[in-house]
């Protein structure tokens, strides 16, 4: 089966994907039999219905925050290079590109880039800050009914006051990185994604 999936996707697609996310051969291959296998209408494309098969995305309280991530806005439908993008924020950061030269642009899975997705996940009407109202639907797809609305209140306001250094009421990204910046992101929003 790997080797009829890997029959489909052309040698120069696979240089272009391992150049833009820094997956290897082999993990292109593997994670593009794993998209023909979620691939339930055959079209090339996952729908939001191929993902919310994936048991893991299926049981995560911010599913649908990650299912929304692999769809560009408007779109319906993720295809095996924007799969291969959003997984690549995930991929860990390697010794040897820790100091690599950045010139052709930060890599998908950098420390900001990993930070940028997560805020994303936050900033539901994609305004570029996150807003109390949505710190709370965060929080409450997090805990469920397991906390008051009143206590998810006070942890709301509480991170807000925190965060917030420009007195918006909201935090914006350049606030959010600074929240997190002694939190070692590249380890908590790494997969170790098989050689």
């Amino acid at each position: 089966m790997g080797s009829r999936a890997s029959s489909l996707l052309r040698e120069e697609d696979i240089e272009e994907i391992k150049k833009e996310t820094g997956f290897s051969h082999s993990q292109i291959t593997r994670l593009y039999s794993r998209f023909h296998s979620l691939d339930k209408g055959e079209n090339g494309a996952l729908s939001r219905e191929d993902f919310q098969r994936i048991p893991e995305l299926a049981i995560n309280p911010l599913g649908d925050r990650i299912i929304n991530a692999f769809f560009p806005e408007g779109e319906d439908q993720a295809n095996f290079r924007g799969f291969m993008r959003t997984l690549a924020h995930f991929r860990p950061v390697e010794d040897n590109e820790k100091n690599k030269d950045l010139t052709s642009g930060e890599p998908l899975n950098s420390r900001t880039n990993k930070l940028l997705f997560a805020f994303r996940l936050y900033d539901l009407d994609r305004d570029d800050k996150i807003s109390r109202d949505e710190l709370l639907q965060v929080l409450r797809m997090m805990v469920g009914v397991n906390i008051s609305d009143e206590q998810l209140g006070s942890i709301a306001d509480r991170t807000i006051q925190e965060a917030d250094t420009n007195g918006d009421m909201c935090i914006s990204f350049s606030e959010f990185i600074k929240v997190l910046e002694k939190v070692d992101v590249e380890q908590k929003m790494s997969i170790r994604f098989l050689h």
